[in-house]
């Protein structure tokens, strides 16, 4: 009897739980089919690139492009990095990576150092003008670089800093200090104010919150600006081709020089190689440090 009213009572109140989705349905079809269309839209490039960079020209002249390597050859990679001529100079992409490097690691690390400082100090230590400051920074940034060219021109000669890297890395450090401003200061002033007071009734002062306190808060805000900076300076062809001199050139330079050039047999595989090989560091950097990339976003990186 008492069994019969238990499964009379559960007849009666119906399944319990959440209802369960179907796999198949219109709005999975067009979700997942749009996202399949533009994986396609995007990777069919890269696909041409690579499969180009490891046949031989003689199966290249075949015409089919999509078709994979009959036989695999390293050799367009060897020459893209080791023989191409880049310009005045058949010494490969290695000699422009070094120059990249060397323009890029102090770069980044230079400009996010003062950025975060900055947009610190404009976040917990207001000081009179600061507002005004802060407006003037910001609005270096929607200046179109090709108004200043000239002018830095002058500025890096009388420097003695035309035609050398160092020239470079401080034009770099100078136009990537009004975004990281911004990005460091919104992500700051996500902060409890409480947090900062706290600090300051125990006796810590400017350099003591900040390094103990505001920086191992920060680390997906740094990785944000981190990756801005690297794809940004990495990616860079104006600033190279115009202020590092050509013995200086980074690597984006050399690549337009490779497959720009108008002399010889055009060398596609090479030339696909030399694309790879150019991308590959700010595309490993994003894949690496990706997770946090998108945690430093949502944590106030574009908050205004």
């Amino acid at each position: 009897m008492g069994n019969s009213t238990v499964l009379s009572s559960l007849d009666r109140s119906g399944p319990s739980g959440p209802k369960p989705r179907r796999l198949i349905s219109t709005r999975n079809i067009v979700i997942y089919g749009f996202l399949i269309v533009a994986a396609l839209y995007y990777l069919l490039p890269l696909y041409v690139m690579v499969v180009t960079s490891l046949k031989g020209m003689p199966e290249i002249r075949m015409g089919n492009i999509f078709s994979p390597p009959m036989e695999i050859t390293f050799a367009p990679w060897v020459k893209a990095w080791d023989t191409a001529c880049t310009g005045l100079y058949c010494e490969g992409l290695k000699v422009g990576f070094w120059n990249s490097i060397q323009i890029l690691v102090p770069s980044t690390i230079i400009s996010i150092i003062i950025a975060s400082v900055n947009g610190y100090a404009l976040s917990f230590w207001r000081f009179k003008g600061s507002e005004v400051f802060f407006t003037i920074l910001l609005f270096g940034a929607f200046i179109p670089y090709q108004v200043m060219l000239y002018p830095i021109v002058i500025i890096l000669r009388e420097l003695g800093l035309f035609s050398s890297l160092a020239g470079v890395t401080l034009v770099h450090v100078i136009f990537g200090m009004p975004i990281l401003t911004l990005l460091f200061r919104n992500y700051f002033a996500g902060i409890p104010m409480e947090l900062f007071k706290a600090a300051r009734v125990d006796g810590a002062g400017f350099w003591r919150i900040f390094l103990q306190i505001m920086l191992p808060m920060s680390l997906p805000i740094f990785v944000v600006a981190m990756i801005i900076q690297i794809t940004g300076i990495w990616n860079d062809f104006l600033f190279g081709v115009i202020y590092a001199g050509t013995k200086n050139f980074p690597m984006t330079v050399q690549l337009n020089n490779i497959v720009n050039t108008t002399q010889g047999v055009k060398e596609y595989n090479v030339n696909m190689a030399a694309t790879l090989l150019t991308g590959a560091l700010p595309l490993v950097v994003y894949f690496v440090s990706g997770k946090l990339f998108v945690r430093g976003i949502a944590a106030g990186a574009v908050k205004g």
